[in-house]
C-alpha cells in the first residue's frame, strides 16, 4: 500500500478516542501522519500541532472534529488542499463538503478505521 500522508484533524493523546486509534493504525499501516489538534502531547510518536502551519503535501485529511467546531477550521482545511477529506462518523458537514468539492477535493463520509481494516484506505 502506498504511503498516503494523512493529517489527523482532532488528534488527541487520549487513547480511548477514535482519532488516537486511527493515528496508531495509520502509522502501523505505513502511512505518514501529521497530528493537528488543541490538546498537547503526541500520538504514535508524532507531536500534536496547532492548526496553524499549512502543509502542502497532504493526501488525506481525516476529520475527528464535530461540525459545530469545524467552521473556524474551514480556511485551514481548504488551504491545506488535500486530495481527499474523510468525514468520520459524527463529523459529517454538507457545507464543508460542498466547499471542498468546489475546490476539486474528493470527500467521503466514511470511517478511517473501517477503511484501513478492509484495505480500502
Amino acid at each position: 500500500m502506498a504511503d498516503k500522508k494523512t493529517l489527523i484533524l482532532g488528534a488527541t493523546p487520549n487513547t480511548g478516542r477514535y482519532a488516537n486509534l486511527a493515528a496508531n493504525r495509520l502509522v502501523r499501516s505505513g502511512h505518514t501522519i501529521v497530528n493537528v489538534g488543541i490538546k498537547e502531547g503526541e500520538v504514535a510518536g508524532v507531536p500534536i500541532e496547532k492548526p496553524e502551519t499549512i502543509h502542502d503535501d497532504i493526501d488525506t485529511i481525516t476529520l475527528y472534529v464535530g461540525p459545530a467546531n469545524q467552521q473556524g477550521l474551514y480556511n485551514y482545511i481548504l488551504a491545506t488542499n488535500p486530495k481527499r477529506i474523510i468525514f468520520n462518523p459524527g463529523t459529517e458537514n454538507s457545507e464543508l463538503r460542498r466547499m471542498a468539492n468546489d475546490k476539486g477535493i474528493e470527500t467521503e463520509y466514511a470511517c478511517t478505521l473501517v477503511m484501513l481494516s478492509i484495505g480500502q484506505y
